[in-house]
């Protein structure tokens, strides 16, 4: 076991292990990273995540923790600082906070792996359909919830902000294979505007230098 008192075991081109690694920017936390080759997993990744097998993993004085948008909560649980709370103190903002990024989980997620494993015709289509309503409905609930600041936190970035920054790597791939503009069709102004801020802020820029688009597009197009 590893003597360091941080560690991340995760895969260069997972928007759910860069959600980790914003998050521990963002706070300032040391860390000691472990890239996985999930057709050959480490066995320090499958001891910390027995149940799922599935990165990323969070190791902090050696007790793991799984899942990312939980493991991005017990960062700002961990580490907590009075000027960049990830999630709000009101209950209620809090709550709309963690509705939101699991709606990034659930349907854009969802939507993305479509265009990319759907044949071309009806099917991809309809993903890429259902992957432009999920980019208009947050466009909405930006307007909603930023009380008139950039981010989904407001005037710094928050939870849902760190939830689906890291999606934005991947776009590059969704517009390839789909075969569109995602902002073209897409007609969402504000979460555009957003994207172009999030993607310039130091700690987001930092951390998703790992997956450079056009990396994960010769991924997916290399057989």
């Amino acid at each position: 076991m590893p003597t360091h008192t941080v560690h991340l075991l995760n895969a260069w081109f997972s928007m759910f292990g860069m959600r980790v690694l914003v998050a521990l920017k963002l706070k300032g936390v040391e860390y000691e990273y472990h890239e996985e080759d999930l057709q050959n997993k480490s066995k320090l990744l499958l001891e910390s995540n027995p149940i799922h097998k599935k990165i990323p993993v969070l190791i902090h004085d050696g007790k793991s923790v799984c899942e990312s948008l939980i493991i991005v909560q017990y960062i700002d649980e961990a580490w907590p600082s009075s000027d960049k709370p990830l999630l709000p103190i009101d209950p209620y903002k809090r709550a709309i906070a963690r509705f939101w990024a699991d709606y990034v989980d659930k349907k854009m997620y969802e939507a993305g792996s479509r265009i990319i494993k759907s044949p071309a015709g009806e099917e991809r289509e309809q993903a890429k359909k259902d992957f432009i309503e999920v980019l208009q409905t947050l466009d909405g609930a930006l307007r909603e919830v930023s009380d008139g600041g950039p981010y989904f936190g407001g005037q710094q970035i928050g939870f849902v902000d760190v939830a689906l920054a890291p999606f934005l790597c991947w776009f590059e791939a969704y517009e390839t294979l789909g075969e569109f503009k995602i902002w073209d069709e897409g007609k969402c102004p504000h979460l555009h505007k957003w994207a172009d801020t999030v993607l310039d802020h130091p700690s987001v820029k930092e951390a998703i230098s790992i997956a450079p688009p056009p990396k994960i597009v010769e991924l997916l197009t290399r057989n």
